[in-house]
């Protein structure tokens, strides 16, 4: 728990009427570690240090598992240079974003996790929402430290990754990009993004104005808000507030690892259920006594990929989840799908896992189905005042590739084992073998995994859900076998 501040040992200065202490990094890390930050006081760091116009210039090769991730590129500049409990400057967008009715062209990018308009905020340990204090957007609330840890010479060595912008006409992008955790841990990192628009930007699925996007989710909590290792203590939020304690919906807390989910008022959370997804939602308009239903996927961005012919039969379909919440407690939601597939092609299952939360389980079979391009159009509408009413376009692209279903090699030049696995896969190639990748899919196409390979490998699946999984090897980038992995 955080004390008030009633005796600073310390030298600095206090502007009473902005009730703002101007103090030293080096002082402010001493009063977190001992546990003596106020909450209620926003610290100035007389030794800030902004980002000055510094560009992106690592790999423009996109490394995320869902296409609604935006690839670092040059045309990114870093929010602040690495850091604990910092914000941006002052930043000005060249469109107005609309918070439930209120009109903001500027704002701040907060170190942990999440954007805020009124003012810079540097709270580490999140709140549940509604909260009247803070006016924000939070992708990840939770107390990022990029840091990275100190050289010989008492300098941080800036490898606890990056905050990184980029500003077109209609939308700001943001991504937290392999950020660590407090205090300068570097062990588990979190990759994930906010897209705020001006309501008609495509970055942004179905007519939205915010998305947030997730790679991969590796912790919850610094040490100074009860963590160890990373979980436990006070868990990670993930909503947006506006702060007047009526307009504001939250996603969930999350504060260990696993996949369960369970909406955003009950249980707590693990924080991998979030590796992969997209969440998109419309906050625009003063009628914000109802906010339309939010759908989750990893499914929501991609083309959808099922086979037709000689192939595997674990090809034929697709199978996904789509999650839909409603922020507003005690509300039904009512699903309507319309595709344009012949009869009996796309099926799905709806099933209510608690009060604001639905689980859709969809499956897309091509067996029979002519190749071509397919859609289907998701209708989500609650029973609120007035009604919300949420629409998502999928894709489907049915393929004949005989290719497809490429034998398996002799167990001779290559073993897959423990199958099915809960954690660890083990790939062994023959000596001389010319297998040189393995790439994992899922059974909607999505590329989850890919390295190189060598004489005897070691793949990690712990971090995947439960299901059915499609390992391909390669040699010279040409497909020479698939196979079905389970994973329990």
């Amino acid at each position: 728990m955080k004390k008030l501040l009633s005796i600073l040992c310390l030298s600095v200065s206090i502007s009473y009427g902005q009730n703002t202490i101007v103090i030293t990094k080096s002082e402010y890390q001493q009063l977190k570690q001992s546990g003596l930050i106020d909450p209620h006081v926003q610290y100035s760091f007389s030794d800030l240090n902004l980002a000055n116009d510094i560009k992106y210039s690592g790999s423009t090769e996109k490394n995320s598992v869902c296409d609604c991730f935006v690839p670092l590129d040059s045309t990114f500049t870093l929010a602040m240079v690495p850091n604990d409990d910092e914000s941006s400057g002052l930043i000005t967008l060249p469109f107005n974003f609309d918070f439930y009715g209120n009109q903001y062209n500027s704002l701040y990018i907060n170190n942990n996790g999440n954007i805020s308009f009124v003012s810079p905020y540097m709270t580490f340990t999140p709140n549940s929402f509604p909260d009247s204090t803070y006016n924000m957007i939070a992708p990840f609330w939770a107390d990022v430290d990029t840091r990275g840890g100190l050289d010989s010479l008492g300098n941080y060595l800036g490898n606890g990754g990056a905050v990184w912008y980029k500003i077109t006409p209609t939308a700001l992008i943001v991504n937290w990009n392999q950020v660590g955790y407090f205090n300068m841990h570097t062990d588990l990192v979190s990759t994930f993004q906010l897209i705020i628009s001006n309501g008609s930007d495509s970055l942004v699925s179905a007519g939205g104005n915010v998305s947030f996007c997730y790679d991969d989710m590796q912790w919850t909590t610094g040490d100074a808000s009860m963590g160890t290792g990373g979980f436990g203590g006070y868990p990670a939020t993930v909503g947006v507030n506006v702060g007047n304690g009526v307009d504001f919906f939250q996603v969930g807390q999350f504060v260990q690892t696993g996949t369960s989910f369970d909406g955003p008022t009950n249980n707590v959370d693990g924080v991998d259920f979030l590796d992969g997804q997209e969440i998109y939602f419309n906050i625009a308009g003063a009628s914000s006594t109802n906010t339309p239903p939010l759908l989750i996927s990893s499914a929501i961005c991609d083309t959808i990929s099922v086979f037709t012919g000689d192939t595997l039969k674990s090809m034929n379909s697709a199978d996904f989840t789509i999650a839909i919440m409603t922020p507003e407690d005690g509300q039904s939601i009512q699903l309507d799908v319309v595709s344009d597939a012949p009869q009996n092609a796309l099926s799905y299952v709806m099933t209510q896992v608690s009060n604001q939360y639905y689980d859709v389980l969809v499956t897309f079979n091509g067996t029979g189905v002519s190749p071509g391009i397919y859609h289907a159009t998701m209708t989500a509408t609650d029973n609120g005042t007035p009604v919300g009413v949420t629409t998502k376009q999928f894709v489907f692209e049915v393929k004949y590739d005989s290719s497809a279903g490429a034998d398996e090699l002799e167990i001779d030049d290559f073993q897959v084992f423990p199958n099915p696995t809960s954690a660890i896969l083990n790939v062994i190639i023959k000596d001389g073998s010319a297998i040189d990748e393995i790439q994992i899919f899922d059974l909607s196409g999505k590329l989850l995994l890919s390295q190189p390979l060598s004489d005897k490998d070691q793949i990690d699946m712990a971090h995947l859900k439960q299901g059915v999984y499609l390992l391909n090897v390669y040699s010279d980038k040409t497909l020479q076998a698939t196979k079905r992995i389970i994973k329990n």
